[in-house]
């Protein structure tokens, strides 16, 4: 099975930034290239959402609330996705996972990593 490791968190003040990393690995059988993949975040009371993609073919799609400020990347030679996220507000405070997207997502999750906004 797969297994996506997420780092890269961490607490932060308002208008800030992070990076964020998510490593697929376990299995020869998932060719990280093949798949488009997500980052999804869940803040505390709330349904785990997917907050931007990227395709294959490295076109990206964004949550209308997250546009101009965060941004996905991959590097399919270390089979690592990446989320920039600038001007980080406290609405963006969630444990955030990675994991393929948009159509559906592999059934193990990582165990995420938490991004706090606040001052």
């Amino acid at each position: 099975q797969v297994q996506f490791v997420e780092s890269g968190g961490g607490l932060v003040q308002p208008g800030g930034s992070l990076r964020l990393s998510c490593v697929a690995s376990g299995t020869s059988r998932f060719i990280f290239s093949f798949w488009g993949m997500g980052w999804y975040r869940q803040a505390p009371g709330k349904q785990r959402e997917l907050v931007a993609d990227i395709t294959s073919g490295y076109s990206t799609n964004y949550a209308d609330s997250l546009k101009g400020r965060f941004t996905i990347s991959r590097d399919d030679s270390k089979n690592t996705l990446y989320l920039q996220m600038n001007s980080l507000k406290p609405e963006d405070t969630a444990v955030y996972y990675c994991n393929i997207a948009p159509l559906g997502t592999m059934p193990n999750w990582g165990q995420g990593t938490q991004v706090t906004v606040s001052s």
